[in-house]
């Protein structure tokens, strides 16, 4: 399970990285609001423990930015005790919310409690249907519904997927951007939230990058490259991922 901890407070985040990882966790950590959102994004983490005071980008901010296009559990942890800030932290899509100072021992249950709650709907998540093809996310690979895993199985390691009767590579960047169309179903997902998750902040207006890439997705993953019903355009808003 890797967590996601963002606080800007260095000895604590020392030691949370210290504790979760003597407890087989994978930990990534982020100094502020902005490195969170983008790790948030680039890192696919299991849970996100948050705090709201931080700079850049303030927690209760970073809580609506990661809620716009991922349903990744978020525990806030904050010396902010009024019950206004609690209630809009949770309204914001907070999962949980855990007052400064807190004992380790409890802050360990409410991660494996929402590891309980979660776990079987990643597992569910991991394995996508495209048409006639399968995208594994665990695995990285793709292949084809109901054919062999050898001419017809996708290798991401090398980053090609044999089809039936070609060979099509998806690039590591196609992997970023067909990853976060796979993981938010159905979702309006924004251009720039798209720009700057794949390419990072300072590309938000690059818009001719996303262009080409769902271009190029739909070429290798549409049934009708020309007629899409996949990938699918919001004029003027971004795209959205239809199974």
């Amino acid at each position: 399970m890797k967590i996601l901890v963002a606080d800007d407070d260095a000895q604590l985040q020392r030691a949370l990285r210290i504790t979760l990882a003597s407890r087989g966790y994978d930990v990534v950590a982020a100094r502020d609001g902005a490195e969170a959102i983008e790790l948030a994004a680039s890192a696919h983490p299991d849970l996100v423990l948050l705090d709201l005071g931080m700079p850049n980008v303030d927690g209760m901010d970073v809580i609506r930015a990661v809620r716009a296009w991922s349903s990744v559990p978020i525990l806030v942890l904050s010396g902010r005790t009024d019950s206004a800030e609690k209630v809009e932290a949770l309204d914001a899509g907070a999962d949980d919310y855990v007052t400064k100072p807190f004992a380790m021992d409890e802050l360990l249950a409410r991660i494996r409690a929402r590891a309980r709650a979660t776990g079987g709907a990643e597992a569910d998540a991991a394995t996508v249907a495209i048409g006639d093809l399968v995208v594994d996310l665990a695995a990285k690979t793709i292949r084809r519904a109901g054919g062999p895993d050898g001419p017809g199985a996708a290798d991401a390691g090398s980053g090609a997927a044999e089809g039936s009767a070609a060979s099509v590579r998806l690039t590591p960047t196609e992997w970023r951007l067909l990853e976060l169309f796979l993981r938010n179903p159905g979702k309006l997902l924004t251009r720039e939230m798209l720009l700057s998750d794949v390419w990072g902040p300072y590309h938000r207006n690059d818009a001719g990058y996303l262009r080409l890439y769902v271009a190029q997705l739909r070429r290798k993953l549409e049934p009708v490259p020309s007629e899409p019903r996949h990938f699918l355009n919001e004029p003027g808003l971004g795209y959205r991922f239809e199974p």
